[in-house]
């Protein structure tokens, strides 16, 4: 199976998204880098793209889902080992939220690609 370029790009634009995630989640609170925004919907929008990014590289929002929805909440969970950091329920919950909202809106996109898509396509006789 070959990959065209943008999937690659795609790719590597959410394992670069996911290192940062795990560095910002793990890193001393004084060098994060914040958006001004409340950190709830922080970790919502950055759980959300990253998950937007991997569906664009693996249209499989489900198993995308699937697999970021515990790394989400074990690495929110693993700040608890950190010395300025605590975990927070309602900041995992926001980022299980960010990545189900973005796969369903994946899955959504997918379901009606193939809806609008006419009969015979993308079969090989």
């Amino acid at each position: 199976m070959t990959l065209d370029i943008k999937t690659k790009w795609a790719a590597l634009a959410g394992a670069l998204l996911l290192a940062a995630i795990v560095a910002a989640t793990l890193v001393r609170a004084d060098w994060q880098i914040r958006l001004g925004l409340h950190w709830l919907i922080e970790h919502f929008l950055a759980y959300f793209a990253l998950t937007a990014i991997i569906c664009l590289a693996w249209p499989r929002p489900m198993a995308v889902a699937a697999l970021l929805v515990p790394c989400a909440v074990t690495l929110e969970a693993l700040q608890a080992l950190t010395p300025d950091r605590v975990p927070d329920i309602p900041t995992a919950l926001f980022a299980a939220a960010g990545v189900a909202s973005a796969a369903l809106l994946a899955d959504l996109g997918l379901w009606l690609r193939k809806a609008r898509a006419p009969a015979g396509a993308g079969r090989k006789a």
